[in-house]
């Protein structure tokens, strides 16, 4: 007779333990043990409790392969969230199997040693469990087809029909909850939600304003007009992504030196030729249908926007053209103007870049694709696997608030519909003409900076920061992928990592060959690539484009959801009068506010990038590593803050102590 110890430990989280019976049991190499009641501890609200048990065999097991947990209800029945087992042999040896995972039903779960292990290397039933596993979760996560044209999502249309393990802790449910209710009840008690009246004057939009801001929204409500804050936002802001130098002006942008003859010491031409030139074009919008709204039609433009590198090493804008197409009605605006129709062109600019960043900066090249990429993750790969290990906490919550995007915000009745010049018919033209351009390459931030000419630009610290944190994913990536994968050959021969790709570039990518996406891995420098831009996207760039959102957005002037009057046709149209007639209404305008307040606001369970509560790896060597990545971020952190301090518009938004490890909000 033999007897192993085994201690289970649940998570330290709300509602983690158990009243019901649990009942164990241990597999190996050369055999399996009975079932063994799990001895009752007293039970903790906030988890993090230690229950143990003596499971006696009449001879040795072999190499440990599963640990096996049942669970009983008794009076009533309950959730259970262990973190891991810890088994100790009679020689003395102990062997840790990760768990962390919620168990709520009366079936078997069978959970692998924290030993990582990649198909063709493991035991035979070690095989049989990994398939078991897999087909499991095909059933629990199915692709689903939301909209044609844009990457496939999961089959679930409400929260409550995704797998526990994948939706809002206790905690984050409470707290999300509460934060859009504050919201809507401030709005609402005060009668601003329902009202479509217009703004009396500026003044009135600080007045509801104040009573929610952040220092940097402070800031943008009290600089939104000026010219160098304008440009900056095209560098620091939430939308960073599109400006890129100009080395010759589309054929549709016809500016002349004259044009510009004030503001440049020498011509167009020699300021491109200087590298002094930049380019927005937001012609992905053009002839999009837009919404009506109470009954008004809505307007927006598809402008291209010409920007001068100063000495002073300030970005400016110089001239603003707000349709694509030249035409005597489509004048071409400038610094020179007079205040209102300079002022009301930018106006258009930032609506047109309101809705180009939300649908495809933020929607589609940081939510949707995450969920694509967690959507594969848990379809191909078993939680034995390296790669398992290595992206499960870059999901956390992605399911959740992608379904709840679905159903609020992108829905018929959702806010886009309700409060955003593309809602409707027209954001789903844009999702599914940003989904036609979107290539792999985009997705790396090394290669979209050299594409977009950006590699020299000053005080670019969207650039600055996200190639560091970039080259800090990657080593990291390297250095486990490494570990586990010795040669080419290895990647070839793993078929779960095979499908995990296919499924990307199938239901993410649409089996675009155009996109560049990986098809197949045959190197393992391409997996270490591929996994860099998945972590990156779910912690880094989304960081980048979501966590803004309030400080920029919060403004209504400076980044308005729609505009209800059409763009100005002709020079000295423009005052203060029309252009108050131009923004949201007041309802809107308020709704949208809630909305982003909602969208910005940080939980208290947030895991910053490389903070990895669940230890998944259990070899010594990947544990080395998640310690130096975690030490990397630490040293990219203070010396963003160090920088910070003497900026007067400091940077956070790539702070790796304010990324989150995943799509999450």
């Amino acid at each position: 007779m033999v007897t192993y110890q085994v201690k289970v430990q649940t998570v330290c989280l709300l509602q983690a333990d158990t009243l019901n019976n649990v009942y164990i049991q241990l597999v190996g190499t050369d055999g399996q043990s009975e079932f063994q009641l799990l001895e009752a501890t007293k039970v903790s609200i906030l988890g993090g409790t230690v229950s143990k048990v003596s499971v006696s065999c009449g001879a040795s097991l072999g190499k440990l392969l599963l640990v096996n947990v049942k669970k009983e209800r008794n009076i009533v029945n309950d959730s259970w969230f262990p973190a891991h087992a810890e088994v100790t042999s009679p020689e003395g040896l102990s062997v840790c199997f990760p768990i962390y995972c919620w168990i709520s039903d009366g079936a078997i779960h069978s959970f692998r040693a924290g030993e990582a292990l990649r198909i063709f290397e493991d035991h035979p039933l070690g095989l049989q469990n990994r398939q078991q596993e897999v087909n499991i979760r095909k059933e629990q996560f199915r692709w689903k087809v939301y909209l044609e044209g844009i990457p496939h999502c999961m089959e679930a249309d409400t929260p409550a029909e995704i797998p526990d393990n994948f939706q809002f802790s206790p905690v984050k449910k409470t707290e999300f909850a509460l934060t859009a209710a504050s919201g809507l009840a401030e709005i609402n008690m005060k009668g601003y939600a329902s009202s479509t009246e217009n703004w009396g004057d500026l003044e009135d939009i600080r007045n509801v304003f104040r009573n929610k801001t952040t220092p940097m929204a402070e800031y943008v409500s009290h600089n939104w007009k000026d010219d160098g804050f304008f440009g900056y936002q095209y560098l620091n802001g939430i939308n960073p992504i599109l400006i890129r130098q100009c080395k010759s002006l589309p054929d549709n942008f016809p500016v002349t030196d004259a044009m510009v003859a004030s503001i440049l010491q020498g011509s167009l031409r020699e300021e491109m030729e200087k590298g002094n030139i930049f380019l927005c074009d937001y012609k992905r919008l053009d002839g999009v249908k837009t919404n009506t709204i109470n009954g008004v039609q809505q307007f927006l433009m598809a402008p291209l926007v010409l920007f001068h590198k100063t000495s002073g090493y300030k970005m400016k804008p110089i001239a603003i053209q707000l349709k694509q197409v030249p035409a005597e009605d489509n004048p071409i605006f400038l610094p020179t103007d007079s205040e209102y129709d300079w002022l009301l062109a930018k106006i258009f600019v930032r609506g047109a870049d309101f809705n180009e960043h939300q649908l495809n900066v933020h929607l589609l090249r940081s939510h949707l694709l995450a969920e694509v990429f967690a959507m594969a993750l848990m379809r191909n790969i078993p939680m034995v696997h390296p790669l398992y290990k290595l992206l499960i906490l870059h999901t956390r919550y992605t399911m959740q608030i992608n379904v709840m995007a679905r159903q609020l915000l992108i829905s018929e009745d959702g806010a886009f519909p309700q409060f955003v010049a593309s809602g409707g018919e027209g954001m789903v033209e844009i999702l599914r003409r940003s989904m036609a351009s979107i290539t792999y390459s985009s997705l790396c931030l090394p290669e979209e900076i050299s594409q977009r000419g950006m590699e020299t630009v000053p005080n670019y610290f969207y650039r600055d920061d996200g190639l560091r944190l970039w080259g800090i994913i990657n080593r990291f990536v390297e250095k486990v992928l490494k570990f586990y994968y010795k040669n080419d050959t290895e990647v070839e021969q793993d078929t779960e990592l095979q499908a995990w790709i296919a499924d990307i570039y199938q239901h993410g990518f649409l089996s675009r060959e155009s996109s560049g996406t990986p098809q197949r891995f045959s190197r393992v420098d391409e997996v270490i690539k591929f996994v860099t831009m998945v972590i990156f996207t779910g912690s880094g760039q989304h960081a980048a484009v979501n966590s803004g959102q309030y400080d920029y957005d919060a403004w209504l002037p400076n980044s308005p959801t729609t505009l209800q009057r059409p763009p100005p046709t002709k020079k000295g149209s423009s005052s203060q009068e029309v252009m108050l007639a131009t923004l949201p209404t007041v309802g809107i305008t308020v709704n949208g506010m809630a909305v982003e307040w909602l969208l910005s606001k940080q939980s208290s369970d947030f895991n910053a990038l490389g903070i990895y509560p669940q230890k998944h790896f259990t070899e010594e060597t990947p544990c080395k590593l998640v310690g130096e990545f975690q030490e990397e971020l630490k040293k990219l952190s203070e010396t963003i803050q160090k920088r910070n301090k003497c900026l007067d518009l400091p940077y956070t938004y790539l702070d790796p102590a304010l990324v989150e490890n995943s799509v999450a909000i």
